[in-house]
């Protein structure tokens, strides 16, 4: 089993980002999935999540209003749409799926698969 982030990059603040996260190795259109961050000398932070079906989602403080969770239980894949970036929303971005629950939940160790991470750097 394997998650595969992609869509990070270098961009200015304000500008925007779509991070993907394709599953191959089993579906996880059961499953509840999330995206989480982590900051260099900060822990890992949950940023969304989003239920099985797509219908419910959560999403930080800190990046409500401006970032969009999504899936496509057909490609077997989540989305990250980040807009009005922040150079405090520089991270790496982590994908993470549960197995066995379907809603949404904030706690990562609910979580059993993770992607490799993709590097997020916002300039000012």
């Amino acid at each position: 089993v394997q998650l595969q982030a992609s869509g990070g990059g270098l961009v200015q603040a304000g500008g925007s980002l779509r991070l993907s996260c394709a599953a191959s190795g089993r579906t996880f259109s059961s499953d509840a999935m999330g995206w989480f961050r982590q900051a260099p000398g900060k822990e890992r932070e949950i940023v969304a999540a989003v239920s099985w079906n797509g219908r419910t989602t959560y999403y930080a403080d800190s990046v409500k209003g401006r970032f969009t969770i999504s899936r496509d239980n057909a490609k077997n894949t989540v989305y990250l749409q980040m807009n009005s970036l922040k150079p405090e929303d520089t991270a790496v971005y982590y994908c993470a799926a549960t197995t066995g629950s379907s809603y949404i939940t904030v706690d990562p160790s609910r979580y059993d698969y993770w992607g490799q991470g993709t590097q997020v750097t916002v300039s000012s």
